[in-house]
């Protein structure tokens, strides 16, 4: 057993009667990081345990999805920690290039100005200084909730070692051809003025119309019929394509139509693009404004026509319509399509809008010269990879998904219109035009000599550092001790919504540039849903501010809320009662520890002069409770471990919760209480030194879980070990394990716990003593016989007999029945018997009028019908409570009247 001083025990007298977390938690961390607890340098001769986290955008706040993502991870990092594991955990944010930019610049809108007029440099300068100023906001609110990153390796996806990797990355990819430059359509926002990758493009179901419109041929008596939901983009249609395979339109492929109110003529093409069962089966093709019609286009050699530009608005090559915005220049050609007899019909129809992640603005495809990087050589050892098993998908799932988007992956446009980001390192030489890719900024071309350089002036996709953030972050492209030791880190914890974005991308980025994966182990957590099932989001006036319930109910009830049967990969509904339950928790915690300490008076253990552990209380001092705790706290040590190897984290939570609430809080304490108030020394001091084990372990492994109640006890309990965070973790020890003593306290719990149902069901008031008759036969009669006084200080009994049979029951008595015994209490003068029948005859004829009543409802037609599903489930379960009602008081009648 292990052995405690006092120290700390002289504070004990100022133990608040309530835990009031603010009063704590904050001095509690400066604590930590005064006492550089978060950090610790490279140890060759321990364990690695890394983790990178997530970088948020310097531009947010921290919202329930982080405090969700941040919890799980600290959970982990504090885990290992304990274990004596080698912990990192390397914090940072990302620069977020799209939406710093718009924050900004709509700060620059109040002073009326724009970034044009600020220039390019200068406007950089500003977004410096505003993440100067509002940059730390996210570190300040990790803090909060406990994140005990290690702070001095906090990161920036800006900073100077890691734009030099997005260098190095770029020039590396480059001069193997996996980075080029060409027109190409791509995903373009109006409002950010940037172009998107296919991940950044939300889409949304919205009401729309399909638009029938003849397309005349020649000779102006025959047509050929096409449906399309964007009406003014016919302005730059350069054909129609048909199925090949359509026996419609065999005998008109290689014809030509003519292009409504542009007049022109425009092939009709076969392509097995065209879907027969669309509309009419033949189509309109835009290769300058829509995805696969550019596709087409390339197939066929047709024409680009560009009739709309960056700003959504309609350009010279729209005719008469130029400088419209697009969707008034809908209804324009709509009415004009009408007035010249071209539009057959329109129907009502919805259908999937593209939206900018950042701005919802709708989003335009459009033609543009942009940079790309091949992802179908770099996705191929990605896939291979996972299917070798070097990555864990937990849970396995969303192993399928991954594969599935790595084996259909397209090329990733990388760059972005924007100023602030990773500007792309390519130069052009205005003299003689050639193209210079470098890590390092040229000062003369290499081609010409000439000093006549412009630089791209495109910036990099956010994603693109954040590619390489699980290296990046540990010093590469040096060749850092950090590398050698802690790469790859261990685990990475995320959301679903962001596998695509992120987590295969870093895979890719790892095994081209560290030859290896970036991480053993994916744990993918669900989204925080509202009540109401919707996703948490403030513009939706879904959210709920993680730091106001910080204020409210401190870190560790939010974090308890969060964690409590959190199931990876599913999304947890957040209601108010979790709050509720998780302080209700904290609390029943910081009532038991108080109790116990305040119960260590004159508690003390020697420490022996040798290294060798002693013993100092010997089991034969034990009874069955004390063997029973010890035996219970040491599975409790096994499960909790197996479950966070599993990353079961909310099912440790849960084995946590109901050991601590249930055995520890309800039971043991109960029991412990007539010997810590005894005047036998010996006897006081093994309950003190049981119940301070059994606390001190249990402390120990719900520190992951809430690290400030857990602490601000822990120093006010008797220990050797510093801070609760590098303390010891508890192991499971197979000499403590007792399935003997938790098999008989099982049985006296079953045998209090019947005996108080008795109480409750006959309304006997709990000051009153009973008596009790208990048949059970041989081991359990004996060990109830052994335990005759703990059963009844904890049920109330003035007397308890054990007997292995009766011939008759008691008069008057009420049974119940538990595994191995069956329980009679007598109730002559404990209650009114007459009354008491009286009371249970009207209860009963009660319950029979509302079990008619739900039978009558789950018989109507009209209700089963018109009701929604969870009234009529609701109801259902109204009527099995009652008949389960209606069977308990007849029994009790049968009981009495007999």
């Amino acid at each position: 057993m292990e052995n405690p001083t006092e120290t700390g025990l002289e504070k004990s007298e100022d133990m608040p009667t309530v835990y009031t977390p603010l009063e704590f938690e904050e001095n509690t961390y400066k604590k930590w990081v005064s006492a550089g607890l978060f950090h610790q340098e490279v140890d060759p001769f321990r364990k690695p345990f890394c983790i990178v986290i997530p970088p948020p955008n310097i531009t947010g706040a921290l919202h329930i999805g982080h405090a969700l993502d941040n919890t799980l991870q600290d959970i982990l990092i504090r885990w290992h920690r304990m274990l004596g594991h080698n912990t990192i955990w390397i914090p940072g944010t990302d620069h977020a290039g799209i939406a710093t930019q718009v924050k900004v610049e709509a700060s620059l809108q109040e002073e009326g100005l724009t970034r044009h007029d600020l220039g390019r440099e200068e406007f950089i300068k500003r977004v410096w200084d505003w993440k100067q100023k509002y940059g730390g906001a996210i570190r300040d609110q990790l803090e909060k909730l406990g994140a005990s990153c290690d702070w001095d390796r906090e990161r920036f996806t800006m900073d100077e070692g890691l734009s030099k990797a997005v260098r190095r990355v770029f020039v590396s990819l480059y001069k193997k051809g996996l980075i080029y430059r060409g027109a190409y359509i791509v995903n373009w926002c109006p409002r950010c003025h940037t172009s998107l990758s296919d991940l950044e493009v939300e889409h949304e179901e919205r009401k729309g119309a399909l638009y029938y419109i003849n397309y005349p041929f020649p000779d102006r008596e025959n047509y050929v019929q096409i449906a399309t939901t964007r009406p003014e983009t016919m302005l730059g249609d350069t054909a129609i394509a048909v199925n090949p395979n359509d026996k419609r339109y065999r005998d008109i492929i290689g014809k030509y139509v003519i292009l409504p109110i542009v007049n022109k003529k425009i092939p009709v093409i076969a392509d097995e693009w065209a879907d027969p069962e669309f509309g009419t089966g033949a189509v309109k093709v835009t290769p300058a404004h829509d995805q696969n019609d550019f596709q087409i286009g390339l197939r066929h050699s047709l024409p680009l026509v560009r009739v709309i530009d960056e700003d959504g608005r309609m350009t010279k090559e729209a005719g008469k319509y130029e400088g419209l915005d697009r969707y008034k220049c809908r209804e324009e050609v709509v009415f004009e399509l009408q007035r010249l007899g071209y539009l057959a019909k329109i129907e009502e129809r919805t259908h999937s809008v593209g939206h900018c992640q950042r701005c919802h603005t709708s989003v335009e495809p459009l033609v543009s010269k942009q940079w790309f990087v091949k992802m179908k050589p770099l996705a191929e050892p990605a896939i291979k990879a996972v299917k070798e098993g070097k990555i864990k998908f937990v849970p396995d799932r969303f192993r399928k998904i991954y594969l599935n988007w790595m084996e259909n992956v397209h090329d990733w446009c990388i760059s972005r219109q924007l100023w602030w980001g990773h500007r792309i390192p390519v130069w052009y030489c205005e003299d003689c035009g050639e193209t210079i890719v470098s890590s390092n900024t040229p000062h003369k071309c290499t081609k010409c000599g000439g000093g006549s350089l412009v630089q791209d002036p495109d910036v990099l996709d956010t994603w693109f550092s954040s590619a390489l953030w699980p290296f990046s972050t540990m010093g590469w492209p040096e060749e850092t001790c950090e590398l050698k030791h802690f790469y790859p880190t261990s685990v990475l914890v995320t959301a679903y919504d962001i596998i695509f974005f992120w987590v295969a991308r870093m895979i890719v980025m790892g095994l081209e540039f560290m030859d290896d994966v970036p991480f053993s182990d994916v744990l993918i957590h669900g989204l925080v849903r509202a009540s109401s099932g919707k996703k948490m989001s403030k513009s939706l006036g879904t959210g709920i501010d993680p730091l106001e319930i910080i204020d409210e109910y401190g870190a560790d009830v939010l974090r308890f809320a969060l964690i409590m049967g959190n199931t990876p990969g599913n999304d947890i509904t957040f209601r108010e009662e979790r709050l509720e339950a998780s302080r209700n928790f904290t609390n029943k915690l910081w009532n038991a520890s108080r109790f116990t300490i305040m119960n260590l008076r004159g508690f003390q253990l020697d420490i022996p002069a040798s290294n060798q552990s002693l013993n100092s209380v010997e089991d034969s001092d034990l009874i069955l409770a004390d063997k029973w705790i010890r035996s219970r706290i040491n599975k409790i040590c096994k499960e909790v471990s197996m479950h966070l190897e599993d990353y079961e984290i909310g099912e440790a939570a849960r084995t946590l919760y109901n050991f601590t609430w249930n055995e520890f809080c309800d039971w043991y304490i109960e029991i412990v209480k007539e010997r810590l108030y005894s005047e036998d020394i010996k006897a006081r001091g093994c309950a003190q030194y049981v119940l301070w084990e059994t606390l001190g372990k249990l402390l120990r492994l719900l520190h992951p879980f809430l690290p400030f109640i857990t602490e601000v006890v822990w120093d006010l309990l008797p220990h050797t070990e510093g801070s609760i965070m590098i303390s010891q973790w508890p192991e499971y020890k197979s000499d403590i394990n007792n399935p003997g003593a938790e098999k008989a306290m099982n049985l006296l719990m079953e045998t209090i716990g019947g005996i108080r149902n008795i109480r409750s069901e006959m309304s006997i008031p709990p000051h009153k003593k009973i008596k009790a008759v208990i048949v059970a036969e041989d081991t359990i009669g004996e060990i109830l016989r052994d335990n005759n006084t703990l059963v009844s200080v904890l049920s109330g009994l003035s007397d308890m007999v054990v007997r292995e049979h009766l011939d008759m029951p008691p008069e008057k008595a009420v049974s119940q029945i538990v595994p191995g015994a069956e329980i009679y209490v007598p109730l002559v003068g404990i209650i009114d018997l007459d009354a008491e029948i009286q009371k249970l005859e009207k209860d009963l004829i009660s319950t029979q009028d509302m079990i008619l009543r739900s039978q009558k409802k789950l018989c109507n037609k009209g209700f089963l019908e018109k009701a929604k599903k969870e009234i009529i489930e609701k109801e259902k379960g109204r009527l099995a409570d009652s008949r389960e009602k209606e069977a308990r008081l007849q029994k009790r009648l049968s009981e009495l009247r007999e």
